[in-house]
C-alpha cells in the first residue's frame, strides 16, 4: 500500500482520527444541545452564521502568523482552541453570554484550525495517492465515529453536560500529540497569483458550505426533533450512520487514483442528491429518519474524496497552499452562512426545514459540474485545472 508510506500524512490522519473522536462525541451534539438547552430553531441556525462571520474576520490573522512560524504551530493552536468551546457549551442554558462565548471561541478555533490543516495535508500529501490518502482518512474517522456518538450520548445522559463536554475538550487537546514530531511546513512571504489559482477551490467550497448547511446542519435539527429531542436516540442514530459510511471513502478514493475521477465525482454528487431527497421524505418518521441519516453518511463518505482530492491537488499546485485554503475557506463560510440564513428564515416563517434540506440538490449539481471540468477524461490524476 504505497499511499501509507508517507509518514507525515499518516501522522496527520492519526491526528484527524482523534479529532474525529472529539467531533463525534461532542461536535455532532452542538446543535442538538442548543435545542435541548432551550435555544429556538431559528436562533440555533443563526448561531452558526455568527460563528462563520466571526471566523471570517479572525482568519485574517492566520497568514501573517503562518509566514513567521509555519503551518504546524498554528494547526496545533487551532486544535487546542477548538477544544475549548466544549466546556463552554455545557454552560449554555439559552441565548446569553455563555452562547456568545461559545461563538467567539469556536470561531477562533475554526479560523486557525481548518485552513492550516487543509494546507498542511495538501502540502505533505502525494498527488498520485491523494484519493487513497483522503479515503483512508475519512474511513478512519468513520470507524471512530461509530463509537463516538454512543460515548457522547452516554456521557451527556449519565455524567451531565459539564463532565461530558470537558472530556470531549480533553480528547480534542490530545489530538495534537501525533503532530508534535511531524514536520513543519513553511509559508512563503510572497505568492503572486495565489488568489487566482484558488478560484476553482473557492467555487467548490462555496457549494460545499451550502450543502453543509442544508444537508447536514438543517438535517441535524430535523433529526433531533424527529427523535423526540432525545440525546440518547440522537447519538444512536449518529453511530449507526457512521457504521454505514465506514468503507465508502476508501472505495471511491481508490477509483479516483485509478483515473476515474469524473465518474466518481458524478456518482458521489448524484448519490448525495438522492440522499437529500430521502431525508426530505423521512421527515416525521423516526425510523425512516434514522435510515435516511445512515444513507446520507454513506454518500457523504463517497463525496469527500471526490471533492477534496481535487481541492488538495489544486492547493499543492498553487503558489501557496495556505493562501489557497484561506481563500477557499472564505468561500465555504459564505456558502454555509447563506444556507443557514435561508434555513433560519424558513423556520421563523413556519416553513418545514425539509424545504431547506431539498435545497441541497442545486448545490450538488453545481459541484458535480465543476468536478467534471476538473478531472481529466483519461486514466490519470490531474493536478492543475
Amino acid at each position: 500500500m504505497a499511499f501509507l508510506r508517507n509518514s507525515a500524512v499518516n501522522r496527520a490522519n492519526l491526528h484527524y482520527a482523534v479529532q474525529a473522536l472529539a467531533m463525534g462525541a461532542g461536535g455532532v451534539f452542538f446543535l442538538a444541545f442548543l435545542l435541548h438547552a432551550g435555544v429556538s430553531v431559528p436562533v440555533t441556525l443563526v448561531t452558526q452564521v455568527v460563528i462563520l462571520a466571526a471566523r471570517f474576520v479572525a482568519r485574517s490573522a492566520v497568514l501573517p502568523l503562518a509566514r513567521r512560524w509555519g503551518l504546524k504551530p498554528l494547526l496545533i493552536f487551532g486544535a487546542l482552541v477548538f477544544g475549548c468551546q466544549y466546556p463552554l457549551l455545557a454552560q449554555v442554558h439559552g441565548p446569553g453570554l455563555w452562547l456568545a462565548a461559545v461563538c467567539l471561541v469556536a470561531a477562533v478555533g475554526d479560523a486557525f484550525y481548518w485552513p492550516t490543516y487543509h494546507a498542511y495535508f495538501a502540502a505533505l500529501g502525494d498527488a498520485e495517492h491523494r484519493g487513497h490518502q483522503v479515503g483512508a482518512r475519512e474511513a478512519l474517522a468513520a470507524v471512530v465515529g461509530v463509537a463516538a456518538p454512543l460515548l457522547g450520548a452516554w456521557a451527556l445522559v449519565t455524567l451531565g453536560p459539564t463532565s461530558a463536554f470537558s472530556l470531549v475538550g480533553l480528547v480534542q487537546a490530545l489530538s495534537v500529540l501525533p503532530l508534535l514530531d511531524a514536520p513543519n511546513v513553511p509559508v512563503v512571504e510572497q505568492a503572486p497569483g495565489a488568489l487566482r489559482s484558488a478560484a476553482m477551490g473557492m467555487v467548490l467550497f462555496v457549494t460545499d458550505g451550502w450543502n453543509a448547511a442544508c444537508f447536514l446542519l438543517a438535517w441535524q435539527v430535523v433529526l433531533f426533533l424527529s427523535l423526540g429531542q432525545s440525546l440518547a436516540a440522537y447519538g444512536g442514530a449518529m453511530a449507526f450512520a457512521a457504521l454505514a459510511g465506514a468503507v465508502g471513502g476508501l472505495l471511491l478514493g481508490r477509483r479516483i487514483d485509478l483515473g476515474h475521477g469524473r465518474w466518481a465525482a458524478v456518482f458521489a454528487n448524484l448519490a448525495l442528491a438522492v440522499a437529500a431527497l430521502a431525508r426530505v421524505a423521512s421527515v416525521g418518521s423516526p425510523w425512516l429518519a434514522v435510515g435516511a441519516n445512515a444513507l446520507g453518511t454513506l454518500v457523504g463518505a463517497l463525496a469527500v474524496p471526490a471533492t477534496m482530492t481535487a481541492v488538495y491537488n489544486l492547493a499543492k499546485a498553487s503558489p501557496c497552499p495556505l493562501r489557497f485554503h484561506v481563500a477557499s475557506e472564505g468561500g465555504w463560510d459564505a456558502g454555509c452562512a447563506a444556507g443557514c440564513l435561508v434555513a433560519a428564515a424558513l423556520a421563523a416563517l413556519g416553513v418545514p426545514l425539509s424545504v431547506a434540506i431539498a435545497l441541497t440538490v442545486p448545490g450538488v449539481l453545481v459541484s458535480a459540474a465543476v468536478l467534471w471540468r476538473y478531472y481529466p477524461s483519461g486514466r490519470s490524476v490531474k493536478i492543475v485545472p
